[in-house]
């Protein structure tokens, strides 16, 4: 949690829990979903990370996304 509370946006906040250190992977993994919930996910990290799936989980996200649209407030 100390990560994302000292974070400015969702990368600082993911290099945060990284330099942590001990089992960064995993303190990654639940800043980063905290993060997202509450900056978003930068367009240009999100099409990066979307290059790494394969055709059928590139289906699936489509599918998921398709199924459970984003919720914007304004």
């Amino acid at each position: 949690m100390e990560a994302f509370f000292e974070s400015t946006d969702f990368e600082d906040a993911i290099r945060n829990a990284i330099s942590v250190g001990g089992d960064s992977d995993t303190l990654a993994a639940i800043t980063g979903s905290i993060a997202e919930a509450y900056y978003g996910v930068p367009e240009d990290i999100r099409n990066r990370a979307e290059e790494f799936l394969d055709d059928r989980l590139s289906g699936i996200l489509k599918e998921f996304e398709q199924r459970f649209p984003a919720k914007v407030e304004v």
